[in-house]
């Protein structure tokens, strides 16, 4: 009987979630269990939790996104009122916790997982982005807000998370969407760093946030045609989606191909198989006689690299070159 009544009194509260705002969604995260430390565990329908962990949960996993640290897992324990991602236009909303709410808006779109979405407000992370019916609207990690767009994707794929690419990472310059970086290991690219991209599959190309997602979302192995800028000349170029390696909250260089993964720092943290007799924990300091101090350093320098580029690493002060081509 009192389980009954709770579930009633439950029931009220979420048909109230709109009209009782954000002190309702305080609630819901809190009762859910849906902020844990460092770690977001966001209840969903059957019997599901949406996870942003950076390590692995202790739950059965049905699917993993390590490029944005997702897990959908199962919940033997559902929650009664799950949340939801809503995808609608919202009319407003806020990063909320189980003590508050900060208002804003999304000042700078998500782009692609090169760089996720920007708030108008400072954020505590994690929390979750919810409107004022307590529906998702993205999730607020330290690097940034991963919009409902790609959470959405990431639930509805049947598949672990798969992301299209092109060999090249675009940058916002008013107006324009240039290449900011090519990769040198693409067999036969035509994209060059510099390149600025007018169209893509006959669309006009406004917005950085909005080509890279296309890319991201599309099948690997699909081929798509781009219009591009370069100086005074205008050129028409096919490519093929190939498997995104890198980006997120992976590494980012364009050395992932090779099974490479590194950490801010350029130190090797972990390899898919052997590769030139790194270890785990050497550090990048050079590509071709140039000092790399970031992953974005490695980008630029081997997008102006030959496919024979050399790579010199440290270990115990010991430093050595690897040709990767």
């Amino acid at each position: 009987m009192l389980r009954l009544l709770f579930a009633l009194f439950l029931l009220l509260q979420n048909s109230y979630a709109c009209k009782e705002g954000y002190e309702f969604c305080k609630r819901k995260i809190a009762d859910s269990h849906a902020i844990n430390t460092e770690t977001l565990s966001i209840p969903l329908a059957d019997n599901r939790r949406l996870i942003h962990s950076s390590h692995m949960p202790n739950y059965k996993i049905i699917k993993h996104d390590p490029f944005l640290n997702l897990y959908l897992v199962e919940d033997k324990k559902s929650f009664p009122f799950p949340f939801k991602v809503n995808m609608f236009l919202p009319l407003g909303f806020a990063a909320v916790n189980e003590k508050s709410a900060i208002e804003g808006r999304i000042t700078k779109e998500q782009q692609g997982l090169a760089e996720l979405a920007r708030f108008s407000e400072p954020l505590f992370a994690p929390s979750i982005l919810l409107n004022s019916c307590c529906a998702l609207e993205g999730i607020v990690t330290k690097r940034g807000i991963v919009q409902k767009e790609y959470l959405k994707r990431f639930l509805d794929l049947k598949m672990p998370a798969v992301y299209g690419d092109i060999g090249a990472r675009f940058v916002q310059k008013g107006k324009s969407v240039v290449i900011e970086s090519s990769d040198p290991f693409v067999d036969d690219s035509a994209l060059q760093k510099g390149d600025e991209v007018v169209e893509f599959d006959g669309s006009k190309v406004a917005l950085a946030s909005e080509l890279s997602q296309n890319i991201l979302f599309g099948k690997v192995g699909s081929k798509h045609y781009l219009k591009i800028k370069r100086g005074s000349k205008e050129l028409r170029v096919a490519v093929v989606l190939s498997r995104l390696y890198g980006g997120g909250f992976v590494s980012d260089t364009y050395l992932e191909r090779f099974g490479l993964l590194f950490d801010d720092e350029l130190r090797i943290i972990a390899m898919k198989e052997p590769y030139h007799g790194l270890n785990i924990g050497d550090r990048l300091i050079e590509i071709n006689q140039s000092s790399v101090a970031a992953q974005s350093d490695v980008r630029l320098l081997l997008s102006d690299a030959k496919k024979d580029t050399y790579l010199l690493f440290e270990r115990n002060r010991f430093q050595f070159f690897v040709k990767v081509n």
